[in-house]
């Protein structure tokens, strides 16, 4: 039976329940991370609690955990399943609603299953992006942060997988290429790499991250800037990222063809050491 991590203890799933009032199951009052591991080793683990800390932080989240404590909690959910390739996530809410005068108590949630990466297809020919039909509003306090209030995004992912597509490409409201649904996006032109500025807003990706400094490490020109429809079209590779698909090779953006149609040699290259990335951060006892 898979076990679950919920508020302080381990449970078995099916007996896992948090409150009606819940406010993230009410507003969307959460925070989360989808985090995988290798080796049982957890992939980039301190750069996801700065992240979630960081946004629980900037959005006045109620959170008395320590770094220390989630560590600890999310290697009991690894090692109670018995995984050591798996797919986690951290969910924390506000917890139920309480009264004015009284501090809410959190809902902590850790759950891990086995991993199932994307169909190895995908590397080999790439895949398709769809523009998405809705758009950021750069005022939005909630964008740059990973909030449980996705419904959005999900939406859009349906929408282009509705069209055969993989992903679907955001843009701001004043037409700057943002990121996917559930990936950031990266483009190539004259074998430099650019990528949206977080300050845009965009989710600063822990796979983001892992790209950027790879492409520092192997002496590509990584710019980030204000990035366009043009730029996309224009590009000779696109890829995208999360933990989970890592490099994801785009070769075509609705009926336009990038490049000659096939995955492009930086991205295949990024493929490749992003793997060598993973097995390094993620040796046993390191």
């Amino acid at each position: 039976m898979e076990k679950v991590f919920l508020n302080d203890q381990l449970v078995d799933i099916d007996k896992a329940c948090i409150s009606v009032t819940d406010s993230g199951f009410l507003y969307g009052a959460g925070l989360f991370e989808t985090m995988r591991s290798h080796n049982g080793v957890v992939f980039c683990l301190k750069d996801h609690l700065d992240r979630l800390f960081f946004s629980a932080n900037s959005l006045s989240m109620n959170n008395p955990y320590d770094k220390e404590y989630l560590i600890d909690a999310i290697y009991k959910v690894l090692h109670v399943n018995k995984l050591t390739d798996a797919r986690l996530r951290m969910t924390l809410t506000n917890g139920p609603m309480a009264k004015s005068n009284q501090r809410p108590r959190p809902t902590l949630l850790i759950t891990a299953t086995k991993l199932e990466p994307y169909p190895q297809e995908y590397y080999n020919k790439g895949v398709m992006v769809v523009l998405c039909p809705f758009r950021q509003n750069v005022s939005e306090p909630t964008y740059g942060h990973k909030t449980t209030s996705y419904f959005s995004r999900m939406l859009a992912l349906n929408w282009a997988h509705q069209r055969r597509a993989a992903e679907a490409l955001w843009f701001t409201v004043d037409d700057r290429l943002a990121e996917g649904s559930i990936s950031n996006v990266f483009l190539i032109k004259n074998s430099a790499l650019y990528t949206p500025p977080i300050e845009t807003p965009v989710l600063a990706g822990v796979a983001r991250k892992t790209v950027c400094q790879i492409a520092l490490r192997n002496s590509i020109k990584l710019v980030e800037k204000n990035l366009y429809i043009n730029n996309v079209l224009e590009a000779d590779e696109v890829f995208l990222t999360n933990v989970i698909m890592q490099i994801l090779p785009v070769i075509s953006v609705e009926k336009h063809t990038v490049g000659d149609g096939k995955v492009g040699p930086i991205a295949k290259m990024l493929y490749e050491r992003f793997n060598e990335f993973v097995k390094d951060n993620c040796r046993p006892n390191q």
